[in-house]
């Protein structure tokens, strides 16, 4: 097993802080780990570009670190004119890898905007910059929340592909099943980017149960459980969730997962608990 993830490509992602003292941690956080050597961190962005300058500015320290940082970038709500302004300060930041995605307008807006899909976006991007970025996008292996059916959602993210993307990071999820299934879809599709899949390291039970209800991934009942009987007991939480995560990543590895995205939450124990165990 040691030598098969040894090589295996990781990454990591956060998120921008609002305070100074957020910043600090967060700092002190990358440089844990940076010891497991990320093939690049990304940072996330807010509703409707909220935290574009706190993105930015995370971004621009992971570079200003040695480290190679992606930015997410979300096109819902904005303008042809905003979004060329946006990569031309990205390109001039240094950044070479983008997260483009359709993302979530701010509460009480309305759609507007010149784009309405992440495969506009991509699109664009090509158009404007060429191969300037390598362009990573979205994939649902449990299918968007949003989407008609599951075929809806497989075009959409063949639409993504076939605009331009290189590569896939999915959502999140506990079913290794619905991973390898989502592949052998895109591949029967004649889609061959990488589908790299995300990994959320299981650190309490009530905030990830009320963030998947609320973002669509699925906590086989089991687990669910689980974690409901364990109470306040964080230690057992946090040990029962080491081994789920580390198995599915296990089971990923077997499957041919060309590499692990890890989503971080602006901590480090239980991801390089979770990389320690895999030996990468």
């Amino acid at each position: 097993m040691s030598t098969t993830t040894a090589a295996l490509p990781v990454s990591f992602e956060f998120f921008p802080t609002k305070t100074p003292e957020g910043a600090e941690k967060l700092r002190a956080v990358r440089q844990q780990l940076y010891a497991r050597a990320p093939q690049f961190c990304s940072v996330t962005y807010g509703a409707g570009g909220s935290t574009q300058q706190g993105t930015f500015a995370a971004v621009r320290e992971i570079l200003a670190e040695g480290v190679d940082a992606a930015s997410h970038f979300s096109c819902i709500g904005a303008t042809k004119s905003g979004v060329r302004e946006q990569l031309a300060q990205l390109k001039a930041m240094g950044v070479k890898r983008l997260v483009a995605l359709r993302g979530d307008l701010p509460s009480g807006y309305g759609l507007g905007g010149e784009f309405h899909y992440a495969s506009d976006l991509v699109a664009f991007i090509r158009a404007e910059t060429g191969d300037d970025f390598f362009i990573e996008v979205a994939a649902y292996p449990e299918i968007h929340p949003q989407a008609r059916s599951a075929e809806t959602d497989l075009n959409a993210f063949a639409a993504k592909v076939r605009a331009g993307a290189d590569s896939a990071i999915t959502q999140y999820f506990f079913n290794a099943d619905a991973y390898q299934r989502f592949v052998q879809d895109t591949r029967r599709l004649g889609l061959d980017v990488p589908v790299v899949p995300g990994i959320m390291p299981i650190m309490g039970a009530s905030q990830l149960l009320r963030f998947s209800d609320a973002c669509g991934a699925e906590v086989p009942r089991w687990i669910r459980l689980r974690l409901q009987g364990f109470g306040d007991d964080v230690a057992s939480i946090r040990a029962f969730g080491l081994d789920v995560v580390t198995q599915l990543c296990e089971q990923l590895v077997r499957a041919g997962a060309p590499g692990l995205h890890f989503y971080t939450m602006n901590q480090s124990a239980a991801t390089l608990a979770i990389c320690e165990r895999l030996k990468l």
